[in-house]
């Protein structure tokens, strides 16, 4: 059951951030200690918010951040990043513009 979360988490992060915070019982609470920053999380960097609730609340004593968590945190927040530079890249050439390389997408 954890794997298929985790896949969960991977393929669709604001799902798996819904589920956690409806059926989690206060993950999201415990690893935060408010409900902004979870919700700044669901909304811009669901990836790394899930990472941070994970290192803070499992890894190590809870409430402590292990240095494996952090590690977890940053390939998350790559992850983010990419995936908002993925999306940016994809709506230019939807659009019809031109990629760095000069190739255009068919019209």
């Amino acid at each position: 059951m954890p794997c298929l979360v985790g896949c969960i988490a991977v393929m669709f992060p604001r799902l798996a951030c819904f589920l956690i915070w409806f059926f989690g019982g206060g993950y999201f609470s415990r690893a935060f200690g408010t409900w902004l920053w979870p919700l700044l999380g669901f909304l811009f960097l669901p990836l790394t918010t899930l990472a941070f609730a994970f290192g803070m609340n499992t890894l190590g004593e809870p409430g402590e951040m292990e240095p494996l968590g952090w590690l977890l945190v940053a390939i998350a927040l790559a992850g983010d990043l990419g995936l908002w530079r993925g999306g940016a890249h994809g709506a230019r050439a939807f659009r019809g513009g031109r990629y760095r390389d000069g190739w255009r997408a068919p019209d």
